[in-house]
C-alpha cells in the first residue's frame, strides 16, 4: 500500500511540474515596408533564426509584414524588432540601422532612396470602336 501511495504521489508531482513549465508562445505581426522581394525575405529569416526563442518566421513581402512566433520567456517583441532593424529593415516604429541599410542591395532599399523594384507598367486598355 505504501508503494502504491508513493507511486501515485510521484506521478502527481511530476505531472504538476510538467504542466507548470508550459512556455507562453506569442505571434506578432511587424510591418516592414522596405522588405520587397524574396532576397529580403531570405535575409530576414536567416537573421531572425539566430535568436533564441524565435520559433517560426513568415515574411510576406507583398504585404510588407512579418509574422513571428516566439517564446515570451526567451525573447520579446522589442528584441525582435531590433534584430530586424539590425538587418537593415524598418520594423514598425524601429528604424533600420544605418550601416546595415547601406549594405543592402539597391533593389532592397526604399523607393525614395533610389531603390526598390521598378513599378510595373500598366498596359493601356485596348481602344473601343
Amino acid at each position: 500500500m505504501k508503494k502504491f501511495l508513493f507511486a501515485a504521489l510521484a506521478v502527481v508531482a511530476l505531472s504538476t511540474a510538467g504542466f507548470s513549465q508550459t512556455k507562453a508562445v506569442v505571434t506578432a505581426v511587424i510591418k516592414t515596408p522596405n522588405a520587397l522581394c524574396a532576397d529580403c525575405k531570405a535575409r530576414i529569416e536567416t537573421y531572425l533564426k539566430r535568436y533564441d526563442g524565435v520559433q517560426e518566421i513568415n515574411v510576406n513581402f507583398r504585404k510588407g509584414e512579418i509574422k513571428v512566433k516566439y517564446f515570451t520567456d526567451r525573447t520579446d517583441i522589442e528584441q525582435i524588432k531590433t534584430a530586424i532593424a539590425n538587418a537593415g529593415y524598418d520594423a514598425d516604429d524601429v528604424p533600420a540601422e544605418e550601416g546595415a541599410y547601406k549594405r543592402l542591395p539597391k533593389s532592397c532599399k526604399k523607393f525614395e532612396d533610389g531603390g526598390g523594384h521598378p513599378k510595373p507598367k500598366v498596359a493601356p486598355a485596348p481602344a473601343q470602336q
